[in-house]
């Protein structure tokens, strides 16, 4: 059976371009994979705002990051590429960071050129490392990992402190370093996204904003706009995290309704069934467990006949 590393690698190197939505709980993973999506990348962001509920702003840490992810690495069967953040440290705690991903079941795993504490690449007040120090990084995690086909991403967040062409020239060092995966964020136009493509020596990742309300400040294209430039992966890392608190806002609004007018009113619109929410979440699975391990007697005590 091949890695998951090697499984994340075909697909990037496979034709059309390679869509990863972003994950952050048990729920996203599994819906991802049940509609058919190849792979996917663990928000760091989602995992912050949703397990600790604090913006991405180098709150969340190494350890929470890795138990987190690793379960949802546990609970789906494509491959997932993780969000290392900065590597919690310099070149040697990036060495043991890529070491923990890789032994926890995932694809891959992101590293950033930001200085610690990071914060999400959209947000005012960045700061970066030089590219020597990113080049090490690189260096440590490209030799740290066991299995060669574990995919390494590299990503750099100096476009908007001294521009594209200094990105351009820092996932060029990461590349020759070993990074398998380029990521530019926050790109400010789709001419900027196309000349990052056409100037890197290894295959880019670019993230995407969805719906003009959360637009970042990349601008939107759809995938085949991407694959046209020369983009290799693009990731959706707040589509489902701002779904998510949509979808609760409105049924947190019918619940008030409810309480307001005292009449109860179904809303299937803005519930999934609980057969369904208990599918998704391997119901089927764990019975069959049951109907293999169980002893007639704890069946009949649990189940009757």
């Amino acid at each position: 059976m091949t890695s998951p590393g090697q499984r994340f690698r075909d697909l990037i190197a496979a034709p059309g371009i390679l869509v990863m939505p972003g994950v952050f709980d048990g729920f996203s993973a599994r819906l991802v994979e049940k509609l058919g999506f190849k792979a996917a990348a663990v928000s760091g962001a989602g995992l912050s705002e949703a397990i600790l509920g604090w913006a991405d702003h180098g709150i969340m840490g190494y350890e929470e990051n890795l138990r987190a992810s690793g379960a949802l690495a546990a609970c789906t069967s494509i491959p997932l590429q993780a969000d290392g953040d900065t590597g919690y440290g310099n070149a040697v705690n990036v060495y043991f960071t890529v070491q923990g991903f890789e032994r926890a079941g995932l694809a891959g795993l992101m590293i950033e050129d930001q200085v610690w504490p990071k914060r999400c690449g959209h947000l005012a007040g960045k700061e970066v490392i030089s590219a020597e120090e990113g080049v090490e990084k690189i260096r440590a995690a490209a030799e740290a990992r066991r299995d060669p086909a574990f995919v390494i991403k590299a990503r750099t967040d100096a476009t908007a402190i001294f521009g594209v062409k200094e990105a351009i020239r820092r996932l060029n060092l990461y590349a020759e370093a070993g990074a398998d995966l380029l990521f530019a964020d926050a790109l400010l136009s789709a001419e900027d996204i196309a000349t990052v493509a056409r100037n890197v020596s290894k295959p880019l990742s670019v993230n995407m904003g969805f719906g003009i309300r959360s637009r970042p400040t990349t601008p939107l294209l759809t995938a085949r706009q991407l694959e046209d430039v020369g983009v290799a992966t693009v990731s959706y890392p707040r589509l489902l995290t701002s779904a998510a608190i949509q979808g609760m806002k409105n049924a947190l609004a019918a619940l008030a309704q409810q309480m307001d007018t005292g009449t109860i009113v179904e809303r299937d619109d803005l519930l999934v069934s609980f057969g369904e929410l208990n599918e998704l979440m391997g119901i089927g699975q764990i019975k069959e467990i049951e109907r293999r391990f169980l002893t007639p007697v704890e069946r009949e005590r649990k189940y009757g006949t």
